[in-house]
């Protein structure tokens, strides 16, 4: 008798300390999409600039994530813009359009023409932009995004640069 209380009694405490509940196999501690595509900028110095960008978003929570971005553009005269920008996002999915917006700072090189000395300036200045767009899954792993950025150049030449600029791509989402 003793022999099948100790028994039933080690049973019962091994019992306790299996469960049913199965521990989770893998986990994601975020999303990952990086992209490239065609930029086109309204700059408020000289012409219209056309080039392309490259772009990341890392998403770690279900609606709020991290976005990089660089633009390179450039118009007939050899004038150009380039931006580094990071900041925040945020995004809701309806079905396969994900829309967004976004709050970034960075630091923006522009290059300048060709002065009388023949030398051509590059200066760099601090900016910060806002901007709005949306992702389209074509595939769980393919995306095509529309994006529309307004910049916030300071201090650019004694007053402020502010280009608009517009990007079409697609990006590849990490699984």
């Amino acid at each position: 008798m003793l022999t099948k209380t100790v028994l039933f009694l080690g049973l019962l405490g091994t019992a306790s300390m299996l469960s049913a509940q199965a521990n989770p196999t893998a986990t994601r501690t975020g999303d990952l999409k990086i992209g490239g595509g065609f930029s086109t900028a309204n700059s408020d110095y000289g012409d219209r600039f056309n080039g392309g960008a490259a772009y990341f978003d890392f998403d770690f929570l279900s609606h709020i994530g991290v976005t990089g971005e660089f633009h390179f553009v450039k118009d007939q005269n050899d004038l150009y813009e380039k931006t580094y920008e990071v900041g925040g996002r945020y995004f809701r999915e309806y079905r396969r359009f994900v829309p967004y917006g976004k709050v970034l700072y960075g630091r923006g090189v522009f290059n300048f023409p060709v002065n009388p000395d023949g030398f051509r300036p590059n200066l760099a200045y601090n900016l910060i932009a806002a901007g709005i767009g949306t992702d389209y899954k074509v595939k769980p792993y393919l995306y095509i995004r529309a994006d529309w950025e307004y910049q916030q150049w300071f201090s650019f030449a004694g007053s402020s640069l502010t280009p608009n600029i517009l990007t079409l791509g697609a990006a590849y989402r990490f699984r």
